[in-house]
């Protein structure tokens, strides 16, 4: 009998059947199977049970209101559906210009290919459980392949993520000292505040390392690198040295603060409003406090890598939000979070890929050789420009 059909009889046996005993008397227990398949029989009513309940509170109150909906439908502002889009578009640009502050002045892409790459890395973050690292995997290679420096590129993309967590936390705590004295204290205004907090802590932390404890964060690279087979020691002390040399570079340079800070606020507030708009393209009215306030909690919130670009964690906290705290419409928040979505995550996401196609294929590709030989070819055009004169006071 092969083990197929032995499969099968056993599926088979009568449900009748006494236990089998074991020497010594005593019942062996019902057998493997029997309790795999009450497993089985356990989960696929649990998933009933779950598509019922879903169908009760989802479905049959939807139906229930298609009228309305349908009227919501017709009612929308068509034109604020376009701003709602620019905006977010414009959110998108200024975290490109976020990310060029970081970088050495005169060196890297230019902002049109600086944008594209962003718009890329979104896109793969978006699609990917825990994204932020296949993302900035991406970013550091696109970038180094426009001539940017290996610790150059790590650090530009990591102090865009962190500054830009950073300015998010501070426009929360702003926003809360708005409305509380408007709104009152919520319970998860606690929770919220909380985790910016260590949020705050982790960014000291490493500003800390890499300026008083530069000395034990190269110790601690080489440790690291002595156990990875691909990594080089000196290679790795050298990169430490150099994050902080460049985290020196921007401390020293008051206006490179500035161009960080503001081009992050620009870019959470543009992302705000652009929520803001859709709400309001569908019949949606809130406080500008009380959409800042939701919209910081939500990103805050989101920073827990469960689903890809947050998909369903978003879209589950807006409405409890929005409707249970701030007491909006549900159907307005429906609509108007369901349109910010599809500009936020969705779009992003297919302009995303037919950006990094341009930067791979095409004329607008990346290359980095190319641009090397390009920029030889030019340095020896100059040469050649120059009056013997003009070399020998070159050289000298």
């Amino acid at each position: 009998m092969s083990a197929t059909e032995a499969e099968h009889t056993v599926a088979f046996d009568p449900p009748d059947v006494a236990p089998s005993r074991v020497e010594g008397g005593g019942s062996a227990g019902p057998p493997t199977h029997t309790r795999s398949a009450a497993a089985r029989n356990a989960l696929r009513s649990f998933k009933v049970l779950a598509f019922l309940a879903l169908a009760y509170y989802v479905v049959v109150p939807q139906l229930a209101d298609a009228k309305k909906a349908a009227q919501t439908l017709a009612e929308v502002k068509v034109e604020f559906l376009v701003l709602g889009l620019a905006l977010e578009g414009a959110a998108l640009f200024c975290y490109s210009l976020l990310t060029r502050s970081a970088l050495p002045r005169h060196t890297g892409p230019s902002i049109g290919t600086l944008f594209r790459i962003q718009l890329s890395t979104r896109a793969i973050s978006s699609v990917v459980p825990g994204g932020a690292a296949a993302s900035n995997a991406l970013g550091y290679r696109l970038l180094t392949r426009t001539g940017v420096s290996g610790p150059d590129a790590g650090f530009a993309l990591g102090a865009a993520g962190l500054g830009s967590a950073v300015v998010l936390n501070l426009v929360l705590w702003l926003a809360l000292l708005v409305s509380i004295p408007l709104s009152g204290v919520k319970p998860v205004y606690v929770t919220v505040a909380l985790v910016g907090v260590v949020i705050l802590l982790v960014f000291g932390a490493l500003v800390f390392a890499l300026l008083r404890g530069q000395v034990r964060a190269q110790r601690v690279a080489r440790r690291i690198a002595a156990r990875v087979t691909f990594m080089d020691e000196d290679r790795a002390a050298q990169t430490v040295q150099h994050l902080a040399d460049r985290l020196r570079q921007l401390i020293s340079r008051p206006e490179v603060l500035r161009e960080l800070l503001v081009w992050g606020v620009l870019n959470w507030m543009l992302d705000a409003a652009s929520l803001g708009v859709f709400l309001y393209a569908f019949g949606g009215r809130i406080r500008v406090d009380s959409l800042v306030v939701s919209f910081c909690i939500v990103n805050v919130l989101a920073v827990v890598p469960i689903t890809p670009g947050g998909l369903g964690v978003v879209e589950f906290m807006y409405p409890s939000l929005l409707v249970t705290i701030f007491g909006m419409r549900v159907i307005d928040v429906t609509y108007g979070v369901g349109a910010y979505r599809i500009a936020q995550l969705w779009l992003p996401i297919a302009v995303g890929a037919a950006c990094y196609l341009t930067l791979r294929v095409g004329p607008w590709r990346i290359d980095r050789d190319g641009e090397r030989l390009r920029g030889l070819r030019d340095e020896v055009r100059h040469e050649q420009s120059m009056s013997g004169a003009d070399r020998a006071a070159a050289k000298r």
